[in-house]
């Protein structure tokens, strides 16, 4: 059924809301998507919200509160009761409910696990909020479907219905030996259509792959991409199988990291969101713009110590100063791009991953034929001008030869500085975006001026 959250349906949903309509109010969200509901709530205030969960069936309203964001539905729960959010946590998944939990004070969710008469479940969540966020743990759910590899088909099959009952999505069961040690997994085809006298161990695939609980959230998500996986077992130190994690969790760790390193590489030093308070938004923001600035500062420092001895003087120099925006913008370019490439690559590490050495050989020649190029058409642009007659050829045919020069001078280093500094950032444990976009910039804007400069010099334009 296809949702559409109209102004209209959202304006006369409100007037039904004041009017306590709850016949319209079950009507309106009878079959409708947990996900759709969820995004509409974001339209109403808390009080609103909670009227309209409150109507249409626990089962629905607790997996929609699973859906809303970590700072909505912080705010959204300080208007519901232990009991009301026991009751929810009963429903959904183990690392749904642990997330809940995190969001409630110490005592709250103290309070919340009392209220949960199902022990396994309680157990479970208090297993699930002793991990950090951003471990495999983290993002794992206790629930799922196991059986013993000495098993029969038979006595399998009897455990699965019971096991499925509290696992709202069955991708594989896992083989487990008495010990509880991860051995395998076995398909559910491969289970129905064996006899129920065949043993498990006779069917099972002892191939499995599996992730230690402690093991980091972007390390989990890159081992699921790489198996192309719907669903990861997660085991501790004794290769006991505790968990499992599911795609729609490493969506959001990959979601979330594409955001934080966009806004790294944005210059925006902390996670933000464009309704945060303006002080939020302007505190995370202005650290690399004052970086910015000051390196702004010191490169019109230095172009002046050169102006007060030369500009007056000499009509290269004034020359010169022409291309200064075409050298910086070079070299920003220049070192983005090298960055950029080091950091996908970093982000998706390759078995076959070249080492140090040999990224800087192929860096090079690319920078060496690239700075050619670059330099050919500089220089040849500026001997046609001179050849229209645009330009004072004594004055811009040593010009353009420094300028020619510095250009390739510059593409090299860019391209080695926008390599090397991801390379060091990683290996250092920083994250590698911060490579990019001010942090870059600024430095290459900084070495383009001063090589230019030397070059003039030594060329003897200054």
């Amino acid at each position: 059924m296809k949702f559409e959250l109209s102004n209209n349906f959202k304006e006369r949903l409100k007037v039904e809301i004041e009017n306590q309509n709850v016949k319209f109010i079950k009507s309106a969200f009878h079959e409708v998507s947990h996900v759709d509901v969820a995004e509409l709530l974001y339209e109403f205030n808390s009080l609103e919200s909670k009227y309209v969960l409150d109507n249409i069936g626990l089962e629905t309203s607790s997996k929609i509160i699973s859906e809303l964001d970590d700072d909505t539905r912080e705010n959204f729960l300080k208007i519901y009761s232990s009991y009301e959010i026991a009751d929810v946590l009963k429903i959904i998944d183990s690392d749904d409910g642990a997330d809940i939990l995190l969001d409630l004070s110490s005592e709250i969710r103290e309070e919340v696990l009392i209220n949960i008469d199902d022990k396994i479940k309680s157990k479970n969540l208090r297993d699930l909020i002793k991990y950090d966020d951003e471990v495999a743990g983290g993002l794992m759910a206790k629930e799922l479907v196991k059986c013993n590899i000495d098993w029969k088909i038979k006595q399998c099959i009897d455990l699965i219905r019971k096991q499925a009952k509290n696992v709202s999505q069955i991708y594989s069961v896992y083989v487990t030996d008495s010990k509880g040690t991860l051995m395998g997994k076995v398909s559910l085809k491969d289970i129905i259509i064996s006899k129920d006298n065949s043993k498990v161990k006779d069917i099972y695939d002892d191939f499995v792959v599996s992730v230690d609980a402690n093991m980091n959230q972007e390390e989990v998500a890159q081992i699921m991409q790489k198996y192309d996986l719907t669903v990861l077992p997660v085991v501790n130190k004794r290769k006991k199988l505790i968990g499992r994690i599911t795609i729609d969790d490493v969506v959001d760790v990959i979601t979330e990291s594409a955001e934080e390193e966009r806004q790294i590489m944005s210059g925006i030093t902390t996670d933000v969101e464009e309704d945060d308070s303006i002080w939020k938004l302007s505190n995370a923001r202005l650290p690399w713009l004052v970086i910015g600035i000051l390196g702004g500062l010191f490169g019109a420092f230095f172009l002046g110590s050169f102006e007060s001895n030369y500009f007056e003087e000499n009509e290269v120099f004034i020359s010169l100063s022409f291309f200064i925006p075409l050298i910086m913008a070079t070299a920003g370019n220049v070192g983005i791009q090298s960055s950029s490439i080091v950091i996908q690559t970093l982000s998706t590490p390759s078995p076959f991953e070249i080492s140090v050495a040999e990224r800087l050989t192929k860096v090079i020649l690319v920078s060496i034929l690239n700075g050619i190029v670059l330099s050919i058409l500089v220089y040849s642009g500026l001997m046609l001008f001179d050849y229209l007659n645009f330009l004072d050829f004594e004055i811009y045919s040593k010009t353009a030869k420094i300028v020619s020069v510095s250009l390739f001078s510059i593409v090299l280093v860019s391209s080695l500085l926008g390599t090397l500094t991801p390379i060091v950032l990683n290996k250092l444990k920083f994250n590698p975006a911060l490579a990019s976009g001010p942090f870059i910039t600024t430095t290459n804007d900084l070495m383009a001026l001063a090589i230019y400069f030397i070059v003039a010099i030594a060329m003897g334009g200054i």
